[in-house]
């Protein structure tokens, strides 16, 4: 299974759980990493028609359906916009207090919990502090700070660190060199992403103009500075811009024992910060080059 993969100490933590029969009414799951994927695992557990020690089989239709977000008795709620608004959770706890069209479960996932409106947030306490025996909520957000305390408080927290080593190994055997694969591992927020980025020849192209500049950043001022000139030309608009600047980054901290490396990565922090107040991004790595 590739979740066991992507967080394994993660999943036999909830394997456990799920053996047992311990699946908490209230979860708060902090990090991108695959914590979507435990989400929909723990909604199929409630449901699946062939469980194995409590784990769904994928397989049946009651799996399917969830994994097509086609199940009735399993609502996924996303922002809209950068909002999830009040009326959205109210509607969601009016589903609440009705039984479940397929069963007696019913499981809610609310991606991006952090953006529920303060209202929203708070009309969903007197649920999560008084469950229904069938019902279950699962918050997902990349930062559980942003959460309120109240909720927090109320839920059984788990985070999703980057599995950063199985992405390098993932990128490696898609072809990448090992160094190449390990800053793309760094830069990915999950696997989709990684893979994305192993198949982007302009991404590509950007890593191997970084890791040039950055070798000659140690070795000569001068041909750096005509490598910067070819680096802003490979990277033309904004957003390639700024993969580069974080490019750069992990590239030299990962020559941190170099001594100059420090100074570097000052420059290149101070270097984006220019090119964040309008400086042309060429001009902001020559600026790295002579500082």
């Amino acid at each position: 299974m590739e979740l066991e993969k992507l967080q394994p100490k993660i999943f036999q933590e909830f394997k456990h759980i799920l053996k047992s029969d311990r699946l908490s009414h209230a979860y708060l799951f902090s990090g991108d990493f695959a914590s979507f994927e435990m989400a929909l695992l723990l909604a199929k557990s409630r449901f699946c028609e062939q469980p194995t020690d409590g784990l769904p089989c994928g397989e049946c239709r009651s799996c399917r359906l969830i994994a097509a977000n086609d199940f009735s008795d399993v609502r996924v709620v996303e922002p809209s916009g950068q909002l999830i608004k009040t009326e959205t959770i109210r509607s969601l706890l009016r589903e609440f207090s009705s039984s479940g069209f397929e069963g007696q479960s019913q499981v809610f996932i609310i991606r991006d919990a952090d953006k529920m409106h303060v209202n929203a947030a708070n009309s969903l306490l007197k649920f999560i502090e008084e469950p229904q025996s069938d019902s279950y909520i699962i918050l997902l957000t990349r930062d559980d700070s942003k959460i309120l305390p109240t909720i927090k408080s109320r839920t059984q927290i788990f985070h999703f660190p980057k599995n950063t080593v199985y992405l390098t190994k993932q990128l490696e055997q898609a072809g990448l060199l090992k160094n190449q694969a390990e800053i793309l591992a760094d830069l990915a927020k999950d696997w989709k992403q990684a893979e994305e980025f192993s198949q982007n020849s302009k991404m590509l192209d950007l890593l191997k103009a970084c890791e040039r500049f950055v070798s000659l950043l140690f070795k000569s001022k001068d041909l750096a500075f005509l490598e910067g000139a070819r680096l802003a030309q490979t990277a033309a608009d904004k957003s390639e811009q700024d993969w580069v600047f974080q490019i750069l980054t992990l590239l030299l901290a990962k020559q941190y024992e170099k001594r100059a490396a420090l100074d570097y990565l000052e420059a290149v922090y101070q270097a984006k910060q220019m090119w964040l107040s309008n400086v042309n991004f060429q001009n902001a790595l020559e600026y790295m080059v002579i500082k």
